[in-house]
């Protein structure tokens, strides 16, 4: 497959933008339509391959009737993933979140000894 980024696309990427994606809201939603109806057609691990900053959330739990932990699950079963993979989507949550440099920093550190163990 051949992937041609646009201008905005580029830019994003390009500036470790973090896209925070809900899988199970945005197969609910039709958000992804476009890419299928199943968790493997989400276009979450084309992103990741891409190299774009994404991350695991969860939108509305109540409504989606979900948690980070089965989001995470799904999405492994899905892609294959492993520890590396769901530590690296914790890690692009942490560094883009809305805290200051050093809490960030400080975020980030024990999500990875939390990985560790």
């Amino acid at each position: 497959m051949q992937v041609t980024f646009g201008d905005l696309a580029r830019w994003v990427r390009d500036r470790e933008i973090t896209l925070e994606l809900s899988p199970t809201s945005n197969l609910q939603s039709g958000a992804v339509t476009a890419w299928g109806d199943t968790m493997d057609a989400h276009p979450f691990d084309l992103l990741y391959q891409l190299d774009f900053s994404v991350t695991v959330n969860v939108d509305n739990r109540l409504m989606s009737a979900t948690t980070l932990t089965r989001e995470l699950g799904l999405l492994a079963q899905a892609f294959d993933y492993d520890l590396d993979d769901l530590e690296a989507f914790q890690l692009n949550a942490a560094a883009g979140a809305f805290l200051p440099v050093e809490e960030r920093e400080e975020l980030i550190e024990i999500i990875a000894e939390g990985f560790r163990r």
